[in-house]
């Protein structure tokens, strides 16, 4: 319990919240807009244009992390509320230290865009390389626990995904957002500009590969 106390007193207190309804119950996201304003804007204003529901949790890797955020379920859609990818924000004492971090999904340190993943377990080879916004917090972890155990293929991918319904902004740390008209939500056909290769990769693999070589 001393531990879990000294992690949760080295992180600077959330502000915001946003909920998360899925087809395997809530996922409660409490938020670090001072930390990360350009992450959290991007978030919640996509989550006030529903811009997430019924997508579809694209990629699921067990004792790692699950991944969505991508209206076209192909793990290399979404876009940003800015209109172009954005740069992350790292911040000394946001790291992926537990289950249930909220980062943004990338395939480099300046494109970012829709997609995020939330961690089910310590990752730290991750730190410095993808923004920490916002943490699953209370009972709705074991929801997230759900999540991961969904069967996969040999790419990661569900043979039945789990999907978010739609999300809800309980607390929303930005008084000046004005969402999106509503033709923006359209999902598949308004693909957009295709992220660099597939952002589905996140260049996690090496990564995972080189954590594991360590242990």
């Amino acid at each position: 319990a001393d531990g879990a106390s000294y992690v949760y007193n080295k992180e600077p207190p959330t502000h915001g919240k946003v909920v998360v309804e899925t087809t395997c119950g809530d996922l409660d996201i409490e938020l670090w807009p001072k930390q990360c304003p350009m992450a959290c804007r991007n978030f919640v204003q996509l989550c006030l244009e529903g811009y997430y529901d019924n997508s579809i949790f694209h990629r699921i890797i067990p004792n790692f992390m699950v991944q969505t955020g991508d209206p076209t379920g192909t793990g290399e859609g979404g876009e940003s509320i800015y209109g172009k990818p954005f740069k992350n924000e790292n911040h000394t004492r946001l790291k992926f230290r537990y289950r249930g971090i909220v980062a943004t999904a990338n395939t480099g340190h300046n494109d970012n865009g829709s997609q995020f993943f939330i961690t089910l377990n310590e990752t730290k080879w991750l730190n410095g390389l993808h923004t920490i916004f916002g943490k699953v917090t209370g009972k709705t972890r074991y929801n997230l626990v759900d999540i991961a155990n969904y069967e996969t293929d040999d790419n990661d991918r569900p043979l039945y995904p789990p999907k978010i319904i739609k999300t809800e902004v309980l607390l929303n740390p930005f008084d000046d957002i004005k969402p999106r008209v509503k033709e923006k939500k359209e999902g598949p056909k308004k693909k957009k500009k295709k992220y660099k290769k597939n952002t589905s990769l996140l260049s996690f693999d090496e990564q995972e590969e080189g954590e594991e070589d360590a242990v």
